[in-house]
């Protein structure tokens, strides 16, 4: 019997199955979400030597529709050349020299150095409706207290912070009431005495919150791993004893335990023969290694944050622990019950998924609510999905272990799991911060039509396999995508990546464009 209603939080905050039905909702169009789509000009663009210049006369062309003054605010934050030559731009909007949230445009020349499209999402702000002309009246550390006061309300006193705790200035247009505030940007991350990562927009002026969401990344989760097979683990030795700690990728693997406790990272596992039985921590760290690989051999990337970025992982948390998670700084995972869900490290693409949130973080920051937070969720499952490619299901090796075939979600067929697998049918109530757990299910479908292929929706879909559909879709992420990106940009983006890399009239981007067409977008 499957757990139908059961609502395990795996998955990097993701495999949320959630027993809230969809709500029917007109498909929406690309062009009913300003700047999504690439613009247009009737005049030619001039093209020089000089790319940077070749943007801004670029974008100096579009102002009219842009809410910003091209040369004055819009600042290039980040260049990047892919393996076709296209070279990729992302740019953030400043005004009265603060940032504004959420307001970058992502440009792309081809080979030739002109311009193949601009991807973003710029709000609708007047400067001189900057509150208190940009000058805050509260300090970064009365935000800090304020977001820590909220977060200590709701779960107890904090214990000490998993990352240092910070708060940076911001222009925020809140799109539920339409307002502009200059806000500080802070997030509260503890463990104890609960796991917690909000983060928290508070008033610059008066200390109050604007706007706050969770983010946490729950994952619902030589040596023997949890199911009985033999890995090859590269460790460290140190003086008379081996150390659960490869030096060879990135800035470092390193797997802890916390024997059964909260605090973190806990304490680094030994062996005095390089024979390792802690099968929870032989998985944990085989699979950051097998996720470190896939993202350098198949993208050049150096792990998480693209610099090497130090993997830590951590087991036995806790006493029967039901998750797993992402907390900005390291993956920690619990034992299961052994009923509902036995150690979370014993799945490859569960590992793979929480990773790749971090990865999320350091380039497209899909911010954790709403149809961005279900296109956060929905990128983590492709990417630990992709990197297992056993099959197109989630979760399977670790979720009810007494109930063969069970699995967390499913690629192929996200109704399945009470999953959506068409726009219409999407969640639009305010639960799992708006359906982020819930709707990732479209764009998992998408990816799966776009690798496999087949017919759904009365649309036919040829598969274009799964090598050159992750490709594209890491493209999207990594390149085309910003903060606030919903799923008509995801849809424009991913067929913008599938043209820059394969061509306009390809087969790949044909099958892109009909893989979204059969999700209704």
């Amino acid at each position: 019997m499957k757990f139908a209603k059961v609502m395990p939080t795996i998955l990097g905050g993701a495999l949320l199955l959630a027993s809230v039905s969809s709500a029917a909702a007109a498909p929406i169009s690309d062009s009913s979400i300003p700047f999504e789509a690439p613009y247009t000009s009737e005049e030619s663009i001039q093209l020089t030597n000089n790319p940077d210049e070749t943007i801004y006369n670029y974008l100096g062309q579009q102002e009219q529709f842009l809410n910003a003054d091209v040369k004055g605010q819009l600042k290039i934050i980040k260049r990047s050349t892919d393996t076709s030559g296209v070279r990729h731009f992302r740019l953030k909007q400043y005004i009265k020299g603060v940032p504004v949230y959420g307001a970058e445009q992502t440009i792309h020349l081809d080979k030739n150095g002109a311009v193949t499209s601009a991807l973003g999402d710029l709000p609708p702000i007047e400067e001189q409706a900057i509150p208190n002309d940009g000058v805050p009246a509260i300090s970064a550390e009365d935000a800090i207290q304020a977001a820590e006061k909220e977060a200590a309300s709701r779960i107890g006193e904090l214990g000490a912070p998993e990352l240092e705790p910070k708060a940076e200035l911001n222009i925020y247009h809140h799109e539920e009431d339409g307002q502009t505030y200059l806000v500080y940007i802070t997030e509260v991350n503890v463990l104890e005495p609960a796991p917690l990562r909000t983060k928290y927009f508070i008033n610059a002026l008066d200390g109050s919150i604007v706007s706050q969401f969770d983010i946490i990344n729950f994952a619902t989760g030589t040596g023997t791993g949890v199911l009985g097979d033999t890995k090859t683990l590269t460790t460290t030795q140190s003086g008379s004893t081996f150390q659960l700690k490869d030096t060879t990728r990135g800035n470092g693997i390193q797997t802890y335990s916390a024997n059964n406790r909260s605090s973190l990272p806990g304490t680094l596992l030994t062996s005095s023969n390089n024979i390792w039985t802690d099968r929870a921590a032989v998985d944990a760290h085989a699979y950051a290694a097998a996720t470190y690989d896939f993202y350098k051999n198949k993208f050049n990337r150096n792990g998480i944050d693209g610099n090497g970025l130090l993997i830590r992982s951590t087991v036995h948390y806790g006493s029967n622990y039901n998750n797993a998670f992402w907390n900005g700084a390291q993956i920690v995972f619990g034992d299961g019950d052994g009923s509902l869900f036995r150690a979370f490290s014993a799945d490859l693409d569960v590992v793979g998924h929480e990773l790749t949130h971090g990865v999320i973080e350091y380039t497209a920051d899909l911010e954790y609510r709403n149809e961005p937070g279900a296109l956060n969720e929905a990128f983590a499952d492709i990417m630990g999905n992709t990197i297992e490619s056993k099959n197109w299901l989630l979760g399977d090796d670790i979720y009810t272990p007494n109930i063969p075939g069970d699995a967390l979600r499913s690629l192929s067929n996200p109704t399945l799991y009470d999953q959506p697998d068409k726009y219409s049918d999407r969640y639009t109530g305010t639960q799992d911060n708006g359906g982020v757990h819930i709707n990732s299910g479209i764009i998992n479908k998408a990816y799966y039509l776009a690798a496999q292929g087949g017919t759904h929706n009365g649309v036919t879909v040829s598969g274009i396999g799964r090598d050159k559909a992750v490709r594209i879709f890491y493209s999207t992420l990594v390149n085309y995508l910003t903060p606030t990106s919903k799923f008509a940009a995801a849809k424009t983006a991913t067929i913008q990546a599938a043209k820059d890399l394969y061509g306009a009239n390809s087969a790949e981007a044909t099958a892109i464009t009909k893989a979204y067409q059969a999700v209704g977008l």
